[in-house]
This record gives structure tokens, sequence and C-alpha cells, in this order.
């Protein structure tokens, strides 16, 4: 449901290599937009191939934001991003811009969208009890002490799953509120995102076609310096595989080839495959995605020129848009 009375905000999501950074480009310039990056990878300096980091003349066409802003040393979590996005979005709005929120990372969408969770942030000193009553009874004795304050919550969960239980009676002990009351209190005042939001998903009828196109950005990723890339990540000598920079996918794999784990071939096909998952996991939360607008291409679109394929997919996202904001795109 739209609200006309809150500001537009355009969102580009969906799997990887799926055309969307040229999308966002496109309307950017004729909808004065700026981007920001819905990439937990993208966040990373020094990791510019692996990521399909957008280029410097792409970065120069109109104001790109959450790149290359943390060491891949550090971490950044979704609750950093929905914070950093919100401020950004404001930024953006008040400057008479669009926000044009472009990325894969699904996970984070959800956040701006849905708002984080109201739950206390974890107790070390509370789980630490807990733990000790686990330690002396098993974890039934915990399921049976959750049962006693927050009985749905305890029909709900097996007795053997202890990070489930551990947090439940951890909310309990910490709020003297039940992990259910928390629930049906969240229910009663959803989060609402303050903008009028046009959600655009480029998607390929066919599987096997964004597979070829996974395919083909690889191999121009290693054409382009990929292996030297992660080479340098590795003398470094303060990254290690246990970081969430060095998890991306491509990046795992490579820096485990160059440790001798891996043979070349293998390399690419394991990458490729982690790719492919990536891809699968993102359409994956799409399909239950509320009011999202699909542009598929077919066979005959992968084969035309790339330009006169980016145009009509343009004409059709810029129809939507005025149709979605009844031609009201900036105020």
């Amino acid at each position: 449901m739209q609200d006309n009375a809150l500001p537009p905000a355009l969102f580009i999501m969906g799997p990887t290599a799926s055309g969307k950074t040229a999308l966002a480009l496109a309307l950017a310039e004729r909808l004065n937009g700026e981007i920001i990056s819905v990439d937990s990878a993208l966040v990373y300096r020094e990791m510019d191939i692996g990521t399909a980091k957008p280029t410097s003349d792409e970065l120069a066409i109109c104001p790109h934001h959450l790149i290359n802003i943390i060491d891949p040393v550090e971490s950044y979590s979704s609750s950093n991003f929905r914070m950093d996005a919100l401020k950004l979005m404001e930024e953006i709005t008040a400057r008479s811009r669009l926000p044009i929120l472009v990325g894969g990372t699904m996970m984070y969408f959800n956040h701006l969208l849905k708002g984080m969770s109201r739950l206390p942030e974890a107790n070390p000193a509370i789980r630490k009890e807990i733990d000790l009553v686990a330690q002396e009874g098993g974890w039934a004795s915990v399921h049976k002490l959750l049962a006693e304050v927050d009985p749905e919550s305890a029909r709900r969960l097996n007795p053997n799953d202890s990070q489930r239980l551990q947090r439940a009676l951890e909310v309990y002990r910490i709020t003297g509120k039940s992990m259910t009351e928390h629930r049906k209190d969240e229910q009663k005042q959803p989060y609402k995102l303050p903008y009028n939001v046009c959600q655009l998903a480029p998607n390929f009828t066919e599987r096997s076609q964004l597979h070829e196109k996974i395919a083909e950005r690889f191999e121009i990723m290693l054409s382009n310096g990929f292996e030297d890339e992660v080479s340098a990540l590795r003398a470094r000598g303060d990254l290690n595989l246990s970081l969430p920079s060095m998890r991306a996918v491509g990046y795992r794999q490579m820096w485990m080839y160059q440790e001798g784990a891996y043979g070349y071939q293998e390399m690419k096909e394991k990458s490729l495959a982690a790719t492919r998952q990536l891809a699968k996991r993102q359409f994956t939360w799409l399909k239950s995605w509320q009011n999202v607008n699909w542009f598929y291409t077919d066979a005959n679109d992968c084969s035309m020129n790339k330009q006169k394929h980016l145009k009509k997919i343009e004409r059709e996202a810029l129809a939507l848009l005025k149709s979605y904001f009844k031609g009201r795109l900036i105020e």
C-alpha cells in the first residue's frame, strides 16, 4: 500500500550477476538519484575485483554510498547497515534526490524494511547462569524453567534446542517479560520504513542464463587480476578465513587454492558453485517477498546488444515508477 505523504525510494535487488548495477546507474541518471549499496562485500576496502565493485567511471555517474567504508579486518552488521542507510536516505531526500538502494544482501533489505528486533542484547552473566543449570540438570531442566515463565515458547521449542532455550529464558530474566509477550508487542506495533518504496528485481526466465552470466563474470574477474588481489590480502598477515570479509564468495576459494588446498580448476568450480548457491538463496528470499516488480529477460533479449537490452529494461522500469508514484518521482 502506497502512502503518498511519504518520500519515494527505489530498491533494486535480486540475484548476483543479474544486471542490477547497470539498471541502477541508468535510472540514477534519469531520476536524479543517488545510489546506496546494499552489499555486505562492497563495504570493504582492497576488495574490488572479487566483489565486482563499480568501476571509477561508474562511480562518477552519480554519488555512491556504503562502498569502501571499512577495512577487511573489521566487521559490518545488519544493524550497522540499517543505521547508515536510514541516515543516508534522509540526507538524499533532503537534497531533493531519489535514494536508490541496490544490491543482493537480502538480510540488509529485510532489516531496513521491517526493522530490527526490539529484544535485548545478550547478557553474558545471565547466559552463564543458564549454562550452569544445563550442566547440572541438562537442557531439559532449562526447558522446565522456561515452561514456568513462558509456556508458549516452551511448547514451541524442542527440549534439546539449547540455543533457543537459552535465549528465551535469557530474555525473560533480563526484561521480566517473556519472549512470547515481546513478539506480540512487536506484532501490535509493526515497524514501517518512512518511505514510499518501489521494489525492482531483474531476473532471467531461464536459470541457466543467470549461470552463464555468473561464469562469464568470474572469468572477467580472473583476467582482471583477482588472484593477485587475494595474494595481496593474504600478504597483509592480519586476515584469515574466519573473518566475514574473507568468507565472501570467491575469496575463500581463491585463498584456499593459494594455500594448496585446491587445484586451479577446482578453485574455479567451487567458486562458481558457491556463487550459484548464493543466487539460489537470494531467489529464495525474494520468492516470499511482498510487492516485488520482476523484470524478466528471455533468450532473444540475452542475444541482443547489451545497450539495447538495458534501454528496454530502463523503459519498463520508468513506466512502472511513473505509475507507482503517479508521475511524482521527486517533489
